[in-house]
């Protein structure tokens, strides 16, 4: 078995199904993911526990098949969460320079962060992250590090990710009446963009659309840092109740419907072409217009996009995104859905892909695994940091560095 101590889990809780993904940090720092565990999701609705009992079963059986494949007892988590309650906004803190020579201190960069972090949001909620984007002084924008520096006042940007306290419970209380512990919780859109881009897609502005089956969460990276998050409570469900109410279909027969037909785009090449479809027991039941399916597909995947890119436009960052757009979650997998997603946002499309990772292929490559791996990074970078704390400082400054680059939610 691996040492229990750089063994990492990430636990993703979703609408169809609960993922465990097990990593390793080797001796060198470099990290791998080396188990699996899936099982479907029963008591999840639009991303939160609606049954308590059945998602600790569900949850239980991924667990087990991640040990078992990991050869590992698994003792805690780096738990996921999402849902529509969740919410990002960025926030700007300020602290005048006290000095007589207007020399800026640590102390006075570590004022103006805990300035940033005074917020007056509702008592129910919780804090999830706060990212540290970029410090001003007297104005000037972009800087890095103000210690050493010179002005009168130094202030701090930050991007704050909140949700409901009880709401963000549930799926705590469900990992906890298994035996395990709780590293922390980390919002899975951030763990999906954790897990997908690279230095240079952060720096030059990317957009990451995580399209799961009950909830499609957002992120975007420009410069380097987090600049917007958000949510939408549409998946891949609702595409499949489009199809079940306009086809006049059960809800199983519209989901395998969108799974051997569907597409993101409608055009005139499947004009008077139908699927014919049969019962249970064989017999020809009716046709079905696949024009007509892929219009309705193409319709609530559009308005999906097009209710972002909104958001994205008021939000003033949309322009800032110039490296593209990432895919992932089971929703990527819809035929045409990047050409469909180039048209709305007029940006390069990707399927997203990990990188920087090792390990199981399987799960690498695969776009619906990218939360899973996303909390698992995360997992490695408080890890590396609380290594580092026992290390000398000049090794502490060097990983503080890559953790706060990374996106985290360290002061």
């Amino acid at each position: 078995m691996f040492d229990r101590s750089s063994t990492i889990v990430g636990l993703d809780i979703g609408t169809s199904k609960i993922c465990a993904v097990v990593g390793e940090i080797n001796d060198a720092g470099a990290l791998s993911i080396v188990g699996l565990g899936q099982a479907r999701s029963r008591g999840v609705r639009k991303g939160e526990i609606v049954d308590l009992n059945l998602t600790q079963e569900d949850i239980r059986n991924a667990i087990v098949e991640a040990e078992q494949m990991a050869d590992v007892e698994i003792r805690s988590v780096y738990l996921g969460v999402t849902g529509a309650h969740i919410r990002g906004f960025n926030n700007r803190g300020f602290h005048p320079v006290a000095s007589a020579d207007r020399e800026i201190m640590s102390e006075d960069v570590e004022d103006a962060i805990k300035n940033a972090k005074t917020l007056n949001l509702p008592a129910e909620s919780r804090i999830l992250h706060v990212v540290r984007q970029h410090f001003l002084i007297d104005g000037q924008d972009g800087i890095l590090n103000p210690v050493g520096m010179f002005g009168a006042k130094v202030e701090v940007d930050v991007h704050v990710v909140h949700g409901l306290f009880n709401r963000l419970q549930n799926p705590i209380r469900a990992v906890k009446a298994l035996q395990l512990e709780v590293e922390d919780i980390v919002f899975n859109g951030v763990a999906s963009a954790l897990a997908l881009l690279n230095t240079q897609q952060k720096e030059l502005g990317s957009l990451i659309i995580d399209l799961g089956s009950g909830i499609t969460e957002y992120v975007v990276y420009t410069r380097g840092v987090i600049k917007h998050t958000g949510v939408l409570a549409v998946g891949g469900d609702h595409v499949t109740n489009d199809l079940a109410y306009g086809l006049k279909v059960p809800l199983g027969r519209a989901e395998q419907l969108k799974v051997d037909y569907g597409s993101a785009v409608a055009d005139e090449r499947f004009r008077g072409q139908t699927i014919a479809i049969s019962n249970d027991l064989g017999i020809h039941e009716k046709n079905i217009s696949l024009e007509h399916l892929r219009r309705i597909m193409s319709a609530r995947v559009e308005e999906t996009f097009e209710i972002i890119a909104e958001e994205l436009e008021i939000a003033g960052v949309l322009d800032q995104i110039r490296e593209g757009v990432f895919l992932c979650g089971g929703g990527s997998r819809i035929s045409e859905i990047q050409k469909l997603a180039n048209r709305i946002f007029g940006l390069p499309v990707f399927i997203g892909k990990t990188n920087s990772i090792s390990g199981l292929k399987s799960a690498l490559d695969q776009p619906e695994f990218a939360a899973g791996i996303g909390l698992v990074r995360f997992g490695s970078f408080e890890w590396k940091k609380r290594a580092a704390q026992k290390g000398s400082k000049g090794i502490r400054g060097a990983i503080n560095n890559i953790f706060r680059f990374a996106g985290s939610t360290s002061e």
